[in-house]
């Protein structure tokens, strides 16, 4: 008889990794085209001008400029005044400045 235990696999040694989720740019920083904004499971924030959806469900840039969260939706505002953006965008940022 064998006096040693025979080396069957174990019930234990698995986690898995991180997932790295949150907002990752807050408002009016500013994000390089392709920077991711938010990652997320799900949709709590939606994707709004200059804004996509990936795959995951992460929003990231398609434009230069810097971040704009109204309510759930998140916006980037170009950084070149002359780029096309709404009308309701051109006024927030001429009540800013």
């Amino acid at each position: 008889m064998a006096h040693k235990k025979g080396q069957g696999s174990t019930k234990n040694g698995r986690d898995s990794n991180p997932q790295f989720r949150g907002v990752k740019l807050f408002g009016g920083e500013i994000a390089k085209s392709g920077s991711i904004i938010v990652r997320q499971v799900g949709t709590p924030f939606l994707p709004g001008f200059n804004v996509r959806r990936a795959k995951d469900d992460s929003l990231f840039s398609v434009a230069a400029g810097s971040v704009l969260y109204r309510g759930r939706t998140v916006h980037v505002q170009p950084t070149d005044p002359a780029a096309p953006q709404p009308a309701w965008m051109k006024s927030e940022a001429a009540a800013r400045a």
